[in-house]
């Protein structure tokens, strides 16, 4: 979120300010303490920052996320069997891993799709019919 420069530059007061979180924090309006502490910590480590940022390994291999799809698209296409088999991911993750591999899989249907519209003499006459005593 933070380039290098404005992390380098909170670490930079931080140590300026006495190792003093909030005012730094004041001062700059970023970031919150616990990333300013963070880089301070990074910064004493290697006496510098990262110039980007190292992420996280992906929960899932490409393998298996290549397995969950092919077992999606030869079980049915039904996402629940394919997570109850396999055990894995999420009913989101493995949408969006389907959505990835075949993006016409599904295309969602926005607005009155199938509804009918009737004319307003014939709903007045619906009406009408209901609200009259049955009694003939």
């Amino acid at each position: 979120m933070y380039s290098y420069e404005d992390r380098i530059r909170a670490v930079e007061l931080y140590i300026k300010l006495g190792k003093r979180v909030r005012p730094t924090i004041r001062q700059l309006g970023y970031p919150t303490k616990n990333s300013l502490k963070g880089w301070y910590h990074e910064y004493q480590q290697r006496l510098d920052l990262r110039v980007g940022y190292a992420g996280r390994e992906p929960k899932f291999s490409q393998a298996q996320k290549e397995a969950a799809v092919e077992h999606y698209l030869t079980h049915d296409r039904c996402i629940a069997a394919t997570m109850r088999t396999l055990g894995y991911p999420c009913r989101g993750t493995l949408t969006a891993w389907v959505r990835e591999a075949i993006p016409e899989a599904r295309r969602a249907v926005v607005g009155r799709v199938g509804q009918r519209r009737y004319p307003e003499t014939l709903k007045q006459v619906g009406v009408v019919e209901l609200c009259t005593p049955w009694c003939a």
